[in-house]
């Protein structure tokens, strides 16, 4: 199936619900109640069935963001701007608009909300970086299978956001540093902690330990592995 550029499927799309970010379609509906939203996510389902093409879909109290691509193909399809096209009829029929926001206001009003978030790691090393980052994040590489594509990792559950590896060819000690908290069950720190260390990395500091254990990778990078224990007399 022929991938489709960002620009052919904005203008496929209904553009009051959808927007090509980060090579997926995205579009964040306003339920208003958990009870709608469930409606819609039920409705969406059932076309998603019938299409054979399954979006990646997340219910709140009163929102529904919908992400549509096409993961065997790599990109997005026609296959996606169809299912999208289906979407946006059931919204209608629910009486659903999409989530709007004032970043970005033109004179034609509120621009649609969308956004993906990716996080960049700087590296001199990044076969020596890498390692850790998957470890401690609990990631699996992304397309493994395409050695020319850019070092990246995902979540494997596909929610938490994209870690990739940016080449540098010299050291940038004066730069803002970054760190992440990762907040996992309190029965698995331990392990993630271990597999973290063993992937090449390096304990800064345990002193708060069941809370926090904070970790770095092969130059510096930071990370902290967070449970809710220790943390009662905060």
């Amino acid at each position: 199936m022929n991938l489709l550029r960002p620009a052919v499927v904005t203008s496929s799309v209904d553009p009051r619900h959808w927007r090509v970010v980060l090579g997926r379609l995205h579009a964040t509906f306003a339920t208003g109640t958990f009870e709608r939203g469930a409606a819609l996510v039920a409705r969406v389902a059932e076309l998603a069935d019938r299409h054979g093409h399954h979006p990646d879909v997340d219910l709140r109290y009163t929102l529904v963001h919908v992400a549509v691509v096409s993961h065997d193909a790599g990109g997005l399809t026609e296959r996606d701007v169809a299912l999208a096209a289906g979407i946006s009829e059931i919204a209608d029929a629910l009486g659903v608009d999409a989530v709007r926001t004032d970043a970005g206001r033109t004179d034609a009003g509120r621009a649609v909300a969308g956004q993906a978030l990716e996080i960049a790691v700087d590296a001199l090393d990044i076969a020596a970086v890498q390692p850790f980052w998957r470890a401690v994040l609990g990631y699996v590489d992304e397309r493994p299978e395409a050695p020319d594509a850019s070092p990246a990792l995902v979540d494997p559950a596909g929610i938490g956001p994209a870690v990739w590896f940016q080449q540098m060819d010299a050291p940038r000690p004066q730069r803002n540093r970054v760190h992440l908290d990762v907040s996992v069950p309190h029965d698995v720190a331990v392990a993630r902690v271990e597999a973290a260390l063993a992937a090449g990395g390096r304990l800064v500091s345990d002193r708060r330990a069941p809370a926090f254990w904070v970790l770095a990778d092969a130059e510096g990078n930071e990370a902290c592995v967070c449970t809710w224990q220790g943390r009662e007399g905060a």
